[in-house]
């Protein structure tokens, strides 16, 4: 395995569209990196440089310790699983994984020995005389994966490579790909536009918007810490609600205030609340921190709300309601039954707020990072 390493590197088009804005970051030896973002981020863009596809307008490339720029897609040794499969049609499953080997002189003994040996380790020994037409969608996929495997590289790109499957289909193949990963230990550079396969699949989180990196780390710390709005926004489901406060001083502790909600700062961001006094600050909360029940802590308040829609997902519920004239989504009992414009009651722990400056959007919380591990 190796490391995959991008030092300052730039994508602009001829149109004069700048698609990747210097982005510096690496795939550790080993590592299963998740590039993640909204369309138009610029991460297949930067799949397609590391693999050769696309040229890169500045900046280096370096794999295993080697500056790939110049180098040709085939002489950098990675293998790369494209979102449509791309299998031979007129191929068995065994011909399209031989393919590669084939045209590389790979003695037909260990041919047949490492097609075997992957088909085991994708438990599709069964398949490998039908065609691509005679398989399923989850079949397919693992034969596109099996033909990279087989190659056996230094790294594995792979550009969103379930978003043709239906949704029980992707959940098995996430954990299928995840298991994959543990069982090879390969240096793996994964792109997805959805944050619950980056979530679920990664070992670190590279979160991009407008082909520039926001934020990479762990998904538990970028969960945890949000760098900033966005990515508090993008990352974890339902989103984080965010909200405009007027910060005033009362009794000397500054409280968060919107219509008839008042937020008291919890003690560990007092000193920052207060340093916005009479001016907005953007207060995080998650769901799972508005609540139709008292949390169990001291740092909890009251928050008065209208019901708009509950969506009930079997042993959970979520309730979309009017706080204050925004719409945010708390976290209920599956029981919780209200009817659209009933007036309830939420509790919000105060402790999981996240605070963000108005202007920059940027985490005022101390000790979060600026881009991250």
């Amino acid at each position: 395995m190796a490391t995959v390493r991008l030092e300052h590197v730039w994508k602009r088009f001829e149109n004069g569209v700048i698609a990747v804005r210097d982005v510096s970051l690496e795939a550790r030896d080993g590592e299963f990196l998740v590039l993640v973002g909204p369309s138009g981020c610029g991460k297949s863009t930067i799949l397609r440089m590391i693999a050769g596809l696309e040229d890169v307008t500045a900046g280096d490339i370096i794999i295993d310790e080697r500056r790939v720029n110049d180098a040709a897609p085939r002489n950098r040794d990675i293998a790369m699983v494209f979102q449509n499969y791309a299998l031979y049609p007129h191929m068995t499953v065994a011909d399209n994984m031989a393919f590669a080997l084939q045209m590389r002189g790979v003695p037909k003994a260990e041919i047949t020995r490492r097609v075997r040996e992957t088909a085991g380790i994708l438990d599709i020994d069964m398949l490998l005389d039908r065609r691509p037409k005679q398989l399923s969608g989850g079949q397919r996929q693992r034969v596109a994966l099996g033909r990279a495997i087989i190659r056996e590289p230094k790294a594995y790109l792979m550009d969103e490579p379930l978003s043709n499957l239906d949704a029980k289909l992707r959940v098995q193949m996430r954990a299928e790909i995840a298991k994959l990963h543990q069982r090879i230990g390969a240096t793996t550079v994964y792109v997805t536009h959805d944050q619950v396969e980056a979530m679920t699949m990664g070992t670190r989180i590279a979160i991009l918007k407008d082909g520039v990196l926001q934020q990479i780390d762990t998904p538990r710390r970028i969960f945890d810490h949000p760098i900033n709005a966005f990515v508090a926004g993008f990352i974890g489901s339902p989103p984080m609600n965010l909200t405009r406060f007027r910060v005033v001083i009362d009794g000397g502790a500054p409280i968060l205030v919107r219509g008839e909600v008042r937020l008291p700062a919890p003690a560990r961001h007092a000193a920052t609340a207060a340093s916005y006094a009479d001016r907005d600050v953007i207060a995080g909360l998650r769901a799972d921190a508005l609540t139709d029940e008292p949390p169990d802590t001291a740092a909890r308040v009251e928050v008065p709300a209208t019901v708009e829609v509950i969506e009930l997902l079997g042993s959970e519920a979520y309730l979309y309601a009017e706080v204050a004239g925004e719409r945010m989504v708390a976290r209920v009992h599956p029981s919780f039954d209200r009817a659209p414009g009933a007036s309830v009651r939420l509790w919000a722990n105060l402790n999981a707020m996240h605070l963000f400056d108005p202007d920059s959007e940027e985490s005022v919380v101390e000790g979060v990072a600026a881009i991250g591990a």
